[in-house]
């Protein structure tokens, strides 16, 4: 079951056929996590993309000791450190599960021969990579540019419902960039 998800998010972006996927998925491990458990901590490489058949995942960095939230992920998402990924260099955010979570990883190398083997694979990380730039740009602007009650407003709009439902607040603040008074004012305000 976990590997027909899998085919059906790489079959949204690109078309393949039976035989490829099959090859594709041949190249994933499957892996298994408890809540709080590190997929990824600060100061190590990202070696691996990450596949969520099941799960809540968030990835953060420190700032002054304080967690700052930067990307909220669940079931049928990648995920990784992008940079650090694409850099092959160490990682200054962390990727933690907020609860029990069941992922198929492709490390770098093997991505890598995919690439080669396969050579529409390439489109995937390019599409996977223009998505992430995306996603980071509207963050960013909505963190510079947007009132806080207009950011909460479209996050509910735009989040997957497992993520608005069972991320904890404090996370879900910081990702907005918000106190989690604030966004406790927020929440009662729009009730």
């Amino acid at each position: 079951m976990p590997y027909c998800d899998l085919k059906k998010q790489l079959l949204s972006i690109v078309s393949f056929t039976e035989e490829e996927l099959d090859k594709i998925c041949g190249y994933f491990e499957s892996n298994s996590y408890s809540p709080k458990d590190f997929i990824l901590t600060t100061g190590t490489v990202s070696n691996k993309i990450h596949f969520i058949t099941t799960g809540l995942i968030r990835v953060f960095h420190l700032k002054e000791d304080k967690e700052i939230t930067s990307y909220l992920a669940c079931d049928i998402d990648f995920v990784t450190a992008f940079s650090s990924y694409i850099n092959q260099s160490k990682s200054f955010e962390a990727i933690q599960c907020i609860e029990t979570t069941e992922t198929l990883s492709i490390t770098y190398d093997k991505m890598q021969e995919l690439y080669q083997i396969i050579p529409k694979c390439e489109k995937i990380g390019r599409i996977m990579a223009e998505q992430n730039y995306l996603c980071m740009a509207d963050r960013i602007l909505k963190l510079q540019m947007v009132p806080a009650k207009e950011k909460y407003q479209a996050f509910l709009q735009t989040a997957h419902p497992k993520i608005i439902q069972r991320t904890p607040l404090i996370h879900i603040a910081s990702y907005l960039g918000i106190t989690p008074e604030s966004l406790s004012r927020i929440r009662k305000s729009i009730s």
